[in-house]
């Protein structure tokens, strides 16, 4: 069976390629100067997210005025497979664009969505999300930090962990309770918070690996004053918000994971080439043989298990592949990582030129910090527990206990 997209998809793909090739900063420019953090925009990365979005390619589903052209799915979906094809960030502030501004361009009025959504689309502000907790982390519902409202004015307390570039953005799309006598899912709201705001401290998370670059931080809040014309959406109604921020986009954020797996499926079958322990090259190890065809198989389904679930999302229909995909991709891209590790030995630790663009920076590395580093991927989103949780629970049925 050869499966190919018609022509007319495969024009727009063409005209993309093209487009890209002109505009598109390049790799050794991302490279040289790679964002700092999920907030942080480089010198190259606010004009070229405003070249996308001029052009109608930032976020490719809306309209002309944030940014789109109102391309259909088939479309969204092939501006995926091009963008990852390249390590082509649309944004370095990927919370801004892709989770921040849908949700006001959702449930924010005119005004929130012309105070802060455009300037986001722009890449004229940053942004990041205030949701974990140090006690509600898998448990968003179990949240504790506060905002009492008085008068035209909300005080927040509490603190926020694991804050993704907190250090580098303007504003935070903050997940506050309340209302602390609803049950826990009732009485969440949401604001939109300047973190310049009086009583706001932000501590940096140092990475085992980063140095002296971080991307997490906690964000403690103290007697902070927002107004309340920055509440998005009802009073009492976050967990609405939070649940439909990412709607736009979920039906093809699957690609990302698979693109990432097959790239490193491709690093762990060109090491075939290195000799084993007795001086023979590994492609005659018949361990490293099955290792890697085991690998191959897991990339290919998840090939077909998201264009399956594509296909049923564009028909209306449910597509509980794409929770089966996020636990499937994060743990292949791990259990390929852990073959290298095992296929190179010692040397993994070693440079073997392991690059690519994920979210907002690059990585260059080796197979362990490779492995180490896929760690993350099975938290973020929902963690490897809960996935499967969601999967026994909504899927197969099973009960909770």
């Amino acid at each position: 069976m050869h499966l190919r997209w018609d022509d007319e998809t495969e024009k727009f793909r063409a005209e993309l390629r093209a487009w890209l090739d002109e505009h598109a900063p390049t790799p050794e420019t991302m490279a040289a100067d790679p964002a700092l953090s999920a907030s942080h925009y480089p010198s190259w990365a606010r004009p070229w997210q405003r070249k996308l979005f001029d052009a109608g390619l930032l976020i490719p589903g809306l309209g002309p005025e944030f940014g789109g052209r109102n391309l259909g799915p088939v479309e969204q979906l092939i501006y995926y497979e091009e963008f990852l094809a390249r390590h082509l960030p649309r944004s370095t502030n990927w919370t801004g664009v892709s989770i921040v501004t849908p949700s006001i361009l959702d449930y924010g009025t005119p005004e929130q969505i012309e105070r802060f959504a455009m300037p986001a689309l722009r890449g004229e502000t940053s942004w990041c999300l205030g949701m974990s907790e140090p006690n509600a982390g898998s448990d968003f519902g179990g949240l504790k930090t506060k905002a009492v409202l008085h008068g035209d004015t909300f005080v927040v307390n509490g603190q926020k962990i694991w804050t993704s570039g907190a250090h580098h953005s303007d504003w935070v799309i903050l997940f506050v309770r309340t209302d602390p006598e609803a049950p826990k899912h009732k009485g969440i709201s949401c604001l939109l918070v300047d973190l310049r705001s009086p009583g706001i401290e932000i501590r940096p998370i140092h990475e085992l690996v980063g140095g002296d670059i971080h991307d997490l931080n906690e964000v403690f809040f103290t007697d902070v004053e927002v107004p309340a014309d920055q509440l998005l959406g009802p009073l009492h109604g976050g967990w609405a918000v939070s649940q439909g921020s990412l709607a736009h986009e979920r039906a093809i954020l699957w690609v990302e994971g698979w693109f990432l797996a097959a790239e490193a499926l491709g690093h762990l079958a060109g090491l075939a080439a290195r000799p084993d322990d007795i001086g023979a090259g590994l492609k005659h190890d018949r361990r490293f043989r099955d290792i890697v065809a085991a690998r191959y198989i897991d990339v290919h389904a998840m090939q077909c298990m998201g264009y399956r679930g594509f296909t049923k999302s564009m028909s209306g229909k449910a597509s509980p592949e794409h929770s089966i995909l996020k636990l499937f991709a994060s743990e292949t891209l791990q259990n390929i990582d852990l073959a290298g590790i095992d296929a190179v030995g010692a040397e993994s630790v070693d440079c073997v030129d392991l690059q690519h663009y994920c979210d907002h920076r690059y990585y260059t590395g080796n197979w362990v910090m490779s492995y180490l580093g896929s760690f993350a991927s099975t938290i973020p989103g929902g963690t490897s527990e809960i996935q499967r949780n969601i999967v026994a629970e909504r899927i197969l049925g099973l009960p909770r206990r």
